[in-house]
C-alpha cells in the first residue's frame, strides 16, 4: 500500500505543479521519475511520450498511466492516472466556481498572459531535451528534419508522421545499427 501511496503522491505533485500540458511536464517527469525515484530511464520516458502522443487522450495522463503500469501493473496505472488528474479536477472546479466573477479583472488577465509566456518557455525547454535524447545520429537527424519540415509547411495529422517515423526507424535504423554506424 505504501508504494501505491508514493506513486499517487508523486503524480499528484506533478499534476498540481505542472502547467501547460504534457510537454511542459517533461522536465518535472525527468526530475521526479528518472532522477529522484529511478522508476524509469530517460529513454523510457521519451518512448512513453511518443506513444502517448499517438494514443487518444492527454499526453501527460497517458505518460502517467504508462509509468504507473510499468511499476505496478493495472493498479499502478490507475493510481498514477488518478494522482495526476486529481489536482486538475480540483483546480478546474474551483476556477469554474469563481472565474466568472474575476475573469474580467485586469490583474487576472495579466496573470494569465504571464503564465502563457512561461509555459511557452517550459515547452521549448522540453522540446530541446527531447531532441537531444531522440536525435542521436545522422539518420535520426534526417527523420527529425523531414518531420519538422512536414509539420511546419504541410500541417498534416501528427499521427501520420509518428507512423512514418516508426516505419523508417524499423527499416533504416536497424540496418544502420547492424552495420555498426549507430551508437
Amino acid at each position: 500500500m505504501k508504494e501505491y501511496k508514493e506513486l499517487f503522491l508523486t503524480f499528484f505533485k506533478m499534476g498540481a505543479f505542472t502547467f501547460g500540458g504534457g510537454y511542459a511536464m517533461l522536465p518535472m517527469i525527468e526530475r521526479e521519475v528518472v532522477q529522484n525515484k529511478g522508476w524509469a530511464t530517460s529513454e523510457e520516458v521519451m518512448d512513453y511520450f511518443a506513444v502517448g502522443q499517438c494514443t487518444p487522450g492527454v499526453i501527460a495522463v497517458n505518460t502517467s498511466t504508462f509509468i504507473g503500469y510499468k511499476l505496478k501493473g493495472i493498479r499502478g496505472g490507475i493510481t498514477a492516472t488518478l494522482g495526476f488528474t486529481a489536482p486538475s479536477l480540483i483546480i478546474i472546479m474551483l476556477i469554474a466556481a469563481f472565474m466568472t466573477n474575476f475573469s474580467e479583472l485586469k490583474a487576472v488577465q495579466s496573470a494569465f498572459w504571464g503564465i502563457r509566456v512561461c509555459v511557452c518557455v517550459l515547452m521549448i525547454n522540453s522540446i530541446k531535451k527531447m531532441v537531444k535524447g531522440g536525435v542521436v545520429d545522422w539518420l535520426t537527424g534526417m527523420i527529425f528534419a523531414a518531420t519538422f519540415f512536414g509539420m511546419v509547411f504541410f500541417m498534416s495529422n501528427p499521427v501520420i508522421y509518428v507512423i512514418i517515423g516508426a516505419v523508417l526507424g524499423l527499416l533504416l535504423c536497424g540496418k544502420v545499427r547492424r552495420g555498426g554506424d549507430r551508437k
